[in-house]
């Protein structure tokens, strides 16, 4: 048996890739020339004209490093480099101008086109090879970087959607627990949802609101809208479902779901430790969607441009629904009752721009009742 020491296997190295050079010249004996000095480093690809050039770098395996010459028939290399750096396909690859021409205006123009360098013949072999092969170290760095820059923007990308589908998890587990107490569906939180939307949009180029309404805006309105009512999982069985009209006393304790929604949602910012610009909108409609206009709503008896935005919306369209909706202590009214019950309302219960503009797209509400109806 042989005693010798086991030998750990040696790790094998990875050569790295060996770089492409294309060289384009309308001469064959320079194309020869920089061939022979060239092959002994890199992989060299050869274009004796400028389109046959443009043809292999825009080709599934492209150069790294181009050597162009600019005197060249039909297509000459300042045009050659010019298409190159028009495409995203070859825009980020290197260009070094070879060229007999010396003139200060030649050279000015061909790092002007995007050439990296320019280089004179005669040319000193030393001087090219280092040249080029610092230009490729500069372009492997610059495609390390852009392909981290593309990961993390993807990877950005990814947590976003991932936050954003928390959101929406979290804005309907609430909203679900809420709808195991009281006798609304599913739909309704649907059809406010949209109601609140396509308002929000009819007025988002309106002057009293065009500041607010942005597109940001605007989807926070729509996740939000959900937990308008959030607040009547803290209202006792015996007031939410409670066939008949509510006494006095009922009603103050009904009323309270505004400060309970707001609180629920206030609780779940503290343990989140920081401000969430939907959990806020959230809070704004759940607190404030029971005031009116003219100042006679709850719970703060706030009036006119005192109230938010967001719960002016929400109170348009909560009460719609709630209009064309069957309860157990009311029959459905038709979309033409509700309509002129909202009228009605304009300049004491609602903002009278937005009750204009309801009026304007009231057709749109009565679409979005019949696409999401209560079950029978």
């Amino acid at each position: 048996m042989d005693n010798a020491p086991f030998a750990a296997p040696q790790a094998t190295l990875v050569d790295k890739p060996i770089a492409t050079v294309l060289v384009v010249d309308d001469t064959p004996e320079n194309l020869t020339l920089m061939g022979s000095l060239l092959r002994e480093h890199y992989l060299v690809k050869v274009a004796n004209h400028g389109e046959k050039a443009i043809k292999i770098a825009q080709s599934g395996t492209p150069p790294d490093l181009i050597l162009l010459d600019i005197m060249m028939p039909e297509v000459d290399g300042y045009e050659v480099c010019r298409r190159l750096k028009a495409a995203a396909a070859t825009r980020d690859i290197p260009v070094i101008f070879l060229t007999a021409r010396s003139d200060p205006d030649d050279e000015r123009m061909g790092l002007a086109l995007g050439a990296v360098d320019y280089i004179t013949k005669p040319i000193s072999p030393p001087i090219l090879l280092a040249r080029v092969n610092t230009h490729l170290a500069l372009k492997a760095t610059a495609d390390f970087l852009r392909d981290k820059s593309s990961y993390l923007e993807r990877e950005v990308a990814m947590r976003t959607l991932e936050v954003q589908a928390i959101q929406d998890v979290t804005i309907m587990a609430m909203t679900s627990l809420a709808e195991t107490r009281d006798n609304e569906t599913g739909n309704h939180i649907r059809r406010t949802q949209l109601y609140v939307k396509t308002l929000a949009e009819r007025l988002r180029h309106h002057p009293r609101f065009e500041h607010v309404l942005n597109d940001r805006m605007i989807e926070l309105l729509y996740k939000s809208a959900p937990l308008h009512d959030i607040g009547k999982i803290g209202i006792p069985d015996s007031i939410l479902l409670k066939p008949g009209k509510l006494t006095v006393e009922e009603f103050e304790v009904m009323k309270t779901h505004t400060t309970l929604g707001r609180d629920a949602i206030e609780e779940a910012e503290r343990r989140l430790g920081m401000r969430v610009a939907f959990l806020s909108v959230s809070k704004e409609i759940a607190y404030s969607h029971q005031e009116k206009w003219d100042g006679s709503g709850y719970p703060q008896g706030l009036a006119g441009d005192a109230i938010p935005v967001s719960a002016r919306l929400m109170a348009v369209a909560d009460v719609y629904d709630a209009l064309i909706s069957k309860r157990v202590y009311k029959p459905a009214f038709s979309h033409d009752q509700a309509c002129s019950t909202i009228v009605r309302g304009k300049g004491t219960h609602f903002d009278p721009d937005m009750v204009d503009a309801f009026v304007d797209i009231a057709e749109d509400f009565r679409s979005i009742a019949q696409k999401y109806p209560d079950p029978a």
